[in-house]
């Protein structure tokens, strides 16, 4: 029996789950005990049956419970075993991805990247770089030889605090970390703010980097679905009703794979919903500055109270640097540097002070300037294009390097990228940006390699053949 009492301050169904999770944790309930029917506990505690559904449903989720078809609730084996990754079933799922990501990496120059995730080569500024380091290399100092900041190079950090700045976030370099790029600022989250069997909202279509590195952490994955302004809100608020999710991984701008943008109304909804459930948000802005005419962050709108903000220069400078960031509330920037020196001690600093010779020049602003007119013209022709090949758009996006498409007669687009993969071109189909795998018709298509005629005529004349 717990004891409850009637508070608007404490839900019933909190209460619930704190009492369940203190007699587990106090060995009071031992691994494997079958709990209370929902009805027979509902009756014993004088509550609704809805309440406990709930709770049952939140410490599932928290790996506290198990549900077992036809005979109820029990205590997970043992909290040790709950704590170990994914199941086998997840690894598996990995592989696909694996496989994916390999292959991008592994691309020989004669393979066409239709659906790949970065700009060509020749889009990015070489010289630039090579000027930057020159400049660096001359300049006397330890950063050739130490061991940087645990936070990162200060004068970058007060750099990218004028750069949030641009886009509405205040902040102070105290509330930014320097990471090795957005993949390990999101690693870094995932593990202060996770543990296996936590829940996680998640896109769908999302990142699929994340979703594998979300399965190997062993936390359940609650797919969004992605509209063209935004998650669907009203699935939002249900999943988070039900499930009490930790966090919510987005992308508000230029969103990976659909290039869609959140409206500020959508905006809104998300960060009530988060203040409501008690959920955080993540927000991966990696192609801010691919977009011509910035927009509102959700880190604008609340000003990283509970949204975690994260950004690299991959996509614009070097994917080989990986120089990225973080910024958040001071408390959690703390915490985060100090999973940082305990995973990777540090970053670069000689990376670090080479990104910022490049972004305070004033050369990266003329760069980004002559890039954004050049993705422009790409979009417009690949759209062009593509409607005339017959392909449906899920949206137009108005920057980023992104169309989300497909063949109306398609059901599963996998079959269609395998057969691209026999002729050199490699499309990246809608199954690998799902957080299940479900086959998807859709495909991602990137505007600066599908201004390419071969790739054109290939999808012309996959469309002729169905």
């Amino acid at each position: 029996m717990l004891s409850l009492t009637f508070s608007p301050d404490r839900p019933l169904a909190d209460q619930i789950v704190t009492g369940i999770k203190r007699q587990i944790d106090d060995r009071l309930l031992r691994p494997g005990t079958r709990l209370p029917s929902i009805r027979g506990f509902a009756e014993s505690h004088n509550v609704s049956r809805f309440t406990v559904v709930e709770a049952y449903d939140r410490l599932v989720a928290m790996g506290y419970l198990q549900s077992r078809r036809g005979a109820g609730f029990y205590t997970a084996p043992t909290r040790a075993e709950a704590s170990q990754p994914a199941p086998s079933t997840d690894h598996k799922r990995n592989e696909e991805l694996v496989w994916l990501i390999r292959r991008l990496l592994e691309a020989g120059e004669d393979t066409i990247l239709a659906g790949g995730p970065w700009l060509p080569n020749s889009w990015l500024d070489e010289a630039g770089i090579r000027q930057s380091l020159n400049a660096l290399a001359r300049k006397n100092g330890t950063h050739l030889l130490e061991y940087g900041n645990p936070f990162g190079y200060l004068p970058l950090r007060e750099h990218l605090v004028l750069l949030l700045g641009e886009l509405g976030i205040t902040a102070h370099p105290g509330q930014v970390l320097l990471t090795q790029g957005t993949s390990q600022a999101l690693e870094l989250v995932i593990r202060y703010l996770l543990k296996p069997g936590d829940a996680a909202l998640v896109d769908d279509p999302g990142y699929y980097n994340m979703f594998g590195n979300l399965r190997l952490q062993g936390v359940e994955m609650l797919a969004m679905p992605r509209n063209a302004d935004g998650p669907d809100i009203a699935t939002l608020e249900k999943l988070a009703t039900a499930h009490r999710p930790k966090v919510y991984f987005t992308q508000s701008v230029m969103q990976n794979p659909t290039g869609t943008d959140m409206s500020p109304h959508v905006g809104f909804k998300v960060l009530q919903a988060a203040e409501r459930c008690g959920f955080f948000v993540v927000e991966d802005d990696i192609f801010c500055d691919l977009q011509v005419k910035a927009t509102p962050r959700l880190a604008t709108l609340d000003q990283l109270n509970r949204v975690i903000y994260a950004r690299s220069f991959s996509k614009t400078l070097s994917g080989s640097l990986r120089v990225g960031f973080v910024a958040c509330a001071p408390h959690i920037a703390n915490e985060l540097a100090d999973i940082k020196m305990l995973t990777s001690i540090t970053t670069s600093q000689f990376t670090e002070r080479l990104i910022y010779l490049m972004l305070v020049d004033g050369h990266y602003r003329k760069y980004l300037a002559r890039l954004h007119e050049r993705l422009d013209a790409a979009r417009a022709n690949v759209v062009r294009a593509f409607e005339g090949i017959g392909l449906e758009l899920f949206a137009e996006p108005n920057s980023g390097m992104f169309i989300w498409a497909r063949f109306p007669q398609v059901e599963d687009a996998l079959p269609l990228a395998e057969a691209a993969a026999r002729d050199g071109i490699m499309l990246a189909p809608g199954v690998v940006f799902r957080p299940h795998l479900e086959r998807s018709p859709w495909m991602r298509f990137n505007v600066a390699i599908c201004d390419d005629p071969r790739v054109q005529r290939w999808l012309a004349r996959a469309a002729a053949e169905r």
